[in-house]
This record gives structure tokens, sequence and C-alpha cells, in this order.
């Protein structure tokens, strides 16, 4: 069955990990997350994928040659881990690790939730 988006949300979020990432800014998908106070637990990784375009500003501050290996693997502050999890609650997220340091306390950058999805048809 196809997905959609049923709504989206683009809201961060506080990752849970049951142990803690060896590496921080190419971390694996979270065991849960905490949105708007409440706990949601991963029960099922339904697909991952990166996005290393570079937006922005930073878009236009690098040369072809680099830009072009940085596309396949990132570069400093420049990439996004996107993960489709289904919770316990059976719902289905979009949520994704941004690398882009965003403020002090946010340095080596956040986890968001994207979206939610919906099998094609059904109302959620």
């Amino acid at each position: 069955m196809t997905l959609q988006a049923i709504r989206f949300l683009d809201v961060l979020i506080e990752p849970i990990f049951d142990t803690e990432p060896l590496r921080a800014k190419t971390p694996a998908c979270p065991d849960g997350f905490v949105w708007d106070g409440e706990v949601q637990r991963v029960v099922e990784l339904l697909s991952e994928w990166k996005d290393f375009e570079r937006r922005g500003r930073s878009a236009r501050n690098m040369q072809p040659e680099h830009a072009e290996r940085a596309a396949g693997r990132g570069s400093l502050g420049v990439g996004r881990f996107y993960f489709r999890v289904r919770v316990s609650s059976s719902r289905i997220f979009d949520i994704y690790f941004d690398r882009a340091p965003t403020d002090a306390d946010r340095r080596k950058g956040g986890w968001y939730l994207y979206r939610e999805m919906a099998h094609k048809g059904s109302s959620g």
C-alpha cells in the first residue's frame, strides 16, 4: 500500500536512544522520541534515506568539485538523515536529524518530526 502525508509538522523533538549513538552527527534511528510532552516509542523502522543538499547560503559557498563530493556524503553542518517509523500507537511518522546548528544549545544539529503518514485512502 502507498503512504501519503496527512499532516506536516516540522517541529523539534527530543530523541530517545536506549544506547547512545556512536556518532552524533550520523545517527541511527532513535528508539523513540518525545513530542508535545508524550513519549512515542519506535516499534518498526520502515525506511531511511539521506539528503545532503546544501540549502540557503551554504548552497553557494563551495567550489563545484567539492560540492559534487559533498552531495554524496555531506559536509560540516550539512545533511539530513530521515527515518520513516511506526510507533507503538501504530501511527507512522517521518522524522529526521538535521546536522545544521541552529543555536548554542544545538550546535550539533537537532531532531525533527517532519510529517505524519497514512495509507492512501485512509483518514488516519
